[in-house]
């Protein structure tokens, strides 16, 4: 029956689409790290406070 095999998974692509999730993982923390820590500055610096930009 056509498109219900079952596809075989090589190593390589599984470490390859586990490397990427692991990384895209490790940049939503960071970059939501240095906006929790730069943002209000910026905010400030930028449009002169949080209140003033919404």
């Amino acid at each position: 029956m056509a498109g219900l095999e079952i596809p075989t998974w090589d190593p390589e692509t599984a470490l390859l689409i586990g490397t990427i999730l692991l990384e895209a993982i490790v940049l939503y923390v960071g970059y939501g790290g240095l906006e929790r820590l730069f943002g209000p500055y910026l905010m400030k610096f930028l449009v002169g406070g949080e209140a003033n930009a919404r």
